[in-house]
């Protein structure tokens, strides 16, 4: 939806603060792996969603909606206890690759930047 005043083709993000885990020591394999058993989650939440779990349907739009939102979430915080991983225990800058990864989705035409 765009609202009066705003332009339609404008760069459109989606901003975030997930917290660092601070009770846990994540490893490089070990949130990799999380990070994969939580991106399998979502695909059956998605799945129930549109019916192909080879279950009936048993749960309404709004609840499967909320669902997969809520597997989105922890993949998404997975994502990120994977960012401070790479920071802290192999020196990755975040920040700069961040941009390099936009560029790259300038460069293969995925996103236009007017």
């Amino acid at each position: 939806m765009v609202l009066p005043g705003e332009d339609e083709n404008a760069l459109k993000t989606k901003e975030i603060a997930l917290p660092r885990l601070n009770n846990l020591t994540p490893t490089l394999e070990s949130t990799t792996l999380k990070l994969m058993e939580e991106a399998g989650e979502l695909a059956q939440a998605i799945g129930k969603f549109r019916g192909l779990s080879g279950e009936q349907k048993v749960m309404n739009e709004s609840r499967v909606v909320d669902l997969i939102v809520t597997e989105l979430l922890d993949v998404a915080q997975t994502a990120v206890s994977l960012m401070f991983v790479m920071e802290e225990s192999y020196g990755a800058d975040i920040g700069s690759s961040l941009e390099r990864h936009v560029q790259k989705l300038i460069d293969k035409g995925y996103l236009r930047v007017e």
